[in-house]
């Protein structure tokens, strides 16, 4: 299964949270941080829950996360 990362843009965020309800596997959650419009702000509370799906930065309205996708080493046979 592939590994994914989600890298959040902190000054874009807003914390509305709509990217940790859409996400299926419960990987994001809010930060004790804010950023400097005093929002406070999503991180990868389960990075390795991740799996790159994408589905939290398509639902963000202010484009404040992109998504990698790593996929797995394969193994010499």
């Amino acid at each position: 299964m592939p590994k994914g990362i989600v890298v959040v843009d902190k000054e874009r965020c807003k914390g509305c949270g709509l990217c940790i309800e859409a996400c299926p596997f419960g990987v994001l959650g809010f930060s004790s941080e804010y950023n400097s419009s005093g929002y406070q702000v999503v991180y990868m509370e389960h990075p390795d829950k991740c799996t790159g799906c994408a589905i939290c930065a398509n639902v963000c309205p202010d484009v404040a996360l992109e998504v990698y996708r790593q996929e797995p080493a394969k193994e010499a046979a």
